[in-house]
Formats: structure tokens, C-alpha cells, sequence
């Protein structure tokens, strides 16, 4: 017997033949939303607490889902104070799930509005994206993780253990206290049930060492052989990134832009724009999305960390600086403003 979601995909494309473009699926998403065409839904399923600031949602998706490689991440759209507003979200599931599991940190307006949101409700998703993704075939591997940066780690770790079992995996992660530690249960499970996963959990609270060459030393003396992934905040990246160097082996995966030192001097200046018909005064360093939406401007974006370039737009007149390269871009340019600052007073075509 066929599901309702075939039938209703089925329907659409019937009526599309004999009607305007896009209208089927705009009748069609009234009844059963995941068999639109016009637009990628999900339908949350269940809501789980991981502790008490973290919550996973698990998200039934509709037509037109592409499956997920481990590590990858979905553009998440939610309406917040009225407005639709876009932040990526990490997929913790393993590859070939039926069901899709995003977890999410309350912090930000559209973290705590899933927060908000229960079972039966729905969200408009995007694609998986993303490089950071485990090799085709398997290899040692090093994974380094602190506080949500765990997310799309556990995809893979979940992928790996029920996919040929972990051989040779060695997991250090870092949780502020016991109480912070995302998906703690399940990987210390796997670790006790599987030799070849080796997990060391370290709480910064008790040991606020940042990582340096001699700290991984103790805890993984072999480090230098191994490929490594690590995600997390900025400065754990930081400091692995002065350790590893330019090395191929390592593999990183961050939730904001790394940025470069500005000028002393950058003030910013007067932005103008001009299709919204809207100004505002910034200072050098503030991103100019962030300077839109505060000016009640409704930009397009996605990442808002300069990688899917949802957000580019023209500049028309003056400056604008690469808030991570301090590079500064010329009138007829086009640039991401979710990472680029005034350089001076500007226009944009926005």
C-alpha cells in the first residue's frame, strides 16, 4: 500500500501538467506539506533533551531529500519575531537513516525558537552540504570535540559503528562539566561495547588546559599519523590549528568565520540601502548583515559564516572590508555581508 506522501507527490504531478506552474504544490502543501514541490519541508517527529541547554529534534523530510554524507550539515528556516530567518545546523544522524536528527544549542533567536517548536510542526530545510565528511573508505582516525562542535562528529561515529565497526577511532572531546556533555551516555556505550573506539571525555572546569603539541602528546601519542577532524569553538580550533600547521591530515569544521585583525582606525561609516531604501550608521567591524536586519532589512542568508554566499549582494559605492582576510573590496564588487564590515560610508544594492 502506498504511503500518503507518494500518493500526494503523485497528485502533484498530475495536476501540474493542466495547471500553472507552482500552484499544484502550493494547494498540495496545504494537506500534506512533505509532497510539495515548491518548497523542502520536514516534519518533527520527536524532541529529546540532551541536557539541559541542548535539545535534539528528530526531522522526517519529504520529496526531493537528497541523503546526507556523515558530517554535512541543512540550511534551517524558521520564522522568528515574524520574519523567516535561515542558520545551518549540523546533522547528527548516521548516513541511511530514515529520519534525520539535528541538535541545537539554545543560544540565539532561532536556536531557542526550535527550541520552542514540538512534534507535528514543520520547517523548511535545505540540502545537505558541506566537506566535512568522512573518506569513502575507512582510515584512522582522530576525532577532537568540544561542547556542540560534538554534532556532526557523532554522525560519523554513529555511520563508522554501524557501518563496519569503530576500528582504531580515538575521540577526544571536551564538555565544560558532566552536566554539558552532548550524546555522553551513548558514546561512553560505544566505547565499552567496541575496543577499537578509544573516547577520552575531559571537563573544562576541572581542567582548563587549552590544547598544545605536548597535551595531545599525552593523550594521543600517535596523532601525527592520523587523520584528524575536530569542530568546536573558536579557540580549541585556534589552538589545533597552531599545532597541526598547514598539515593535510587535519580537517576542521567551524560554526563562525575565523576572523583577521582590523585596523586600529576602521570606524566604518554611513550604509545606504538603496532598494530597501534604508540607512545606518556602523562601526568597521560589525558584519553587514547583522547591520541590515538591525535596520529592519529582511536579507537573504544562510550560513552567515562566508560559505554558501546566500547573502551576496553588490556594492555600489565605497568600501567594504573581508571581516577574516581584512581584504577590502571596490564599488561593482559582490560580497558576502555576513562577513564583510564598512570600510567608510557605502552603498549597497540591497
Amino acid at each position: 500500500m502506498k504511503s500518503a506522501t507518494s500518493i500526494w507527490s503523485r497528485l502533484a504531478d498530475v495536476a501540474g501538467l493542466v495547471a500553472t506552474p507552482l500552484v499544484p504544490s502550493h494547494y498540495i502543501a496545504l494537506v500534506s506539506p512533505l509532497s510539495a514541490t515548491h518548497s523542502r519541508r520536514a516534519r518533527i517527529e520527536a524532541v529529546h533533551d540532551e541536557t539541559a541547554e541542548v535539545r535534539s529534534l528528530t526531522l522526517r523530510t519529504g520529496r526531493g531529500w537528497v541523503a546526507h554524507r556523515a558530517g554535512q550539515h541543512i540550511r534551517v528556516q524558521v520564522a522568528v519575531d515574524g520574519r523567516l530567518t535561515t542558520r545551518m545546523y549540523s546533522i547528527a544522524s548516521r548516513e541511511g537513516d530514515e529520519r534525520i536528527t539535528i541538535t541545537i544549542k539554545a543560544q540565539g533567536r532561532v536556536s531557542r525558537a526550535l527550541h520552542a517548536m514540538k512534534p507535528g510542526e514543520y520547517l523548511s530545510i535545505g540540502l545537505p552540504e558541506g566537506d566535512f565528511v568522512l573518506p569513502d573508505t575507512t582510515t584512522r582516525a582522530l576525532f577532537i570535540t568540544g561542547g556542540s562542535g560534538i554534532t556532526p562528529i557523532a554522525s560519523m561515529v554513529r555511520t563508522l559503528a554501524s557501518r563496519c565497526g569503530l576500528r582504531d577511532i580515538v575521540h577526544v572531546h571536551y564538555a565544560r562539566t558532566p552536566d554539558d556533555e552532548i550524546f555522553g551516555r551513548e558514546l561512553r556505550a560505544l566505547a565499552a561495547a567496541q575496543p577499537g573506539y578509544r573516547l577520552t571525555i575531559i571537563h573544562s572546569n576541572v581542567d582548563p588546559r587549552l590544547l598544545s603539541t605536548e597535551r595531545l602528546d599525552e593523550l594521543v601519542p600517535d596523532w601525527r599519523t592520523r587523520q584528524t577532524w575536530a569542530c568546536g569553538p573558536a579557540s580549541m580550533l585556534a589552538a589545533i590549528e597552531s599545532i597541526y600547521g598547514a598539515s593535510p591530515k587535519l580537517h576542521l569544521e567551524r560554526f563562525a568565520a575565523a576572523l583577521a585583525p582590523l585596523p586600529a582606525n576602521d570606524s566604518g561609516g554611513r550604509v545606504r540601502f538603496l532598494s530597501s531604501r534604508a540607512e545606518a550608521r556602523t562601526d568597521g567591524r560589525t558584519p553587514l548583515l547583522q547591520v541590515a536586519e538591525t535596520a529592519g532589512i529582511n536579507a537573504p542568508h544562510g550560513c552567515r559564516m562566508g560559505i554558501c554566499h546566500s547573502c551576496d549582494a553588490t556594492l555600489v559605492r565605497g568600501c567594504a572590508r573581508d571581516l577574516r582576510t581584512g581584504d577590502l573590496a571596490e564599488p561593482g564588487a559582490r560580497i558576502q555581508i555576513c562577513v564583510c564590515a564598512a570600510a567608510g560610508d557605502i552603498e549597497l544594492d540591497l
